[in-house]
């Protein structure tokens, strides 16, 4: 199978207007509809997929947001690896707005999502000890550098419910337990993703320091707009960047995200219930041609 890229855009980042030859696809799943149409273009020849998390003019909250879809149809894509690129705010003195924080951990306190495809019918337990891709981490690293990108690579993010910014008690409880950014959208995404057996990556890209801050005033959206334009602008350059670089080859071999439901499902395929089966049918299209 070809490695495909996709990227998932999140606060200010709606559309890719430098691809070329666009298509804008229409999908949809049996999880229901994806945030938006998805984006398909080329850079250099080479095919990337791009989906506004919020839809294009920001209409979907964070917990509106249809996550199994959004998965699903980027899988029915063929995409094969994600770099998700999300607005957050920082809980750590070095983390300063404008920094790009290439996360590897996550603390999800989200309350009201869908965060499995395996809920009922078929089971599958999916291990998230390690939630992103090293390989996807290390050329991001290895681009946002090349661009002069202020960036860390490293760091636990916090998933909030939302819509609502945290309290401050909230926020210094948040950095008493080590996080590094907060943020609402990465989870059930991440999950997500391992689950339909796609390598996921985010870029974490810093508009704020919450309000846990003494020297800096609460946050409001008039400060996270601000940064977050500037943040917009850079993430373009690094998708253009990091676009080229992945079709160049990266070796995959140790993660065991593509073939991770080998190990994961738990349901004896005579007890498979045959309508979730077919619901089931663009994340287990590989696994049944293999296993069954």
């Amino acid at each position: 199978m070809n490695n495909c890229l996709g990227f998932i855009g999140g606060s200010g980042l709606y559309e890719l207007d430098f691809l070329e030859n666009i298509k804008l696809l229409e999908l949809s799943s049996p999880w229901g509809n994806p945030s938006d149409k998805i984006i398909e273009g080329l850079i250099n020849d080479n095919k990337i997929y791009f989906l506004s998390r919020h839809g294009k003019g920001h209409k979907i909250s964070p917990a509106g947001i249809n996550y199994q879809a959004n998965i699903d149809c980027l899988k029915q894509c063929g995409v094969t690896d994600i770099i998700s690129l999300s607005a957050v705010g920082s809980l750590k003195e070095n983390l300063n707005p404008g920094t790009f924080v290439i996360v590897d951990q996550f603390i999800d306190r989200t309350i009201k999502r869908k965060k499995s495809f395996f809920n009922e019918g078929i089971v599958a337990h999916v291990p998230m000890a390690e939630p992103t891709s090293k390989e996807l981490m290390l050329l991001s690293k290895n681009n946002l550098d090349f661009l002069k990108i202020n960036n860390v690579i490293g760091g636990t993010y916090l998933a909030m419910e939302g819509p609502q910014f945290s309290t401050k008690a909230e926020s210094n409880l948040y950095k008493t337990w080590g996080c590094d950014v907060i943020g609402m959208t990465n989870m059930p995404e991440a999950k997500l993703a391992r689950e339909a057996e796609i390598r996921y990556c985010s870029i974490s890209m810093v508009t704020d320091y919450d309000c846990w801050h003494p020297k800096h005033e609460s946050v409001t959206l008039e400060m996270v707009i601000s940064t977050m334009k500037e943040n917009t602008s850079r993430s373009k350059e690094f998708i253009k960047k990091i676009s080229q670089e992945y079709y160049k080859g990266i070796d995959f071999s140790k993660d065991k995200t593509k073939n991770i439901l080998d190990t994961s499902i738990i349901t004896h395929h005579e007890s498979w219930n045959k309508e979730i089966e077919k619901k089931l049918n663009t994340i287990l299209k590989r696994y049944k041609k293999v296993n069954i």
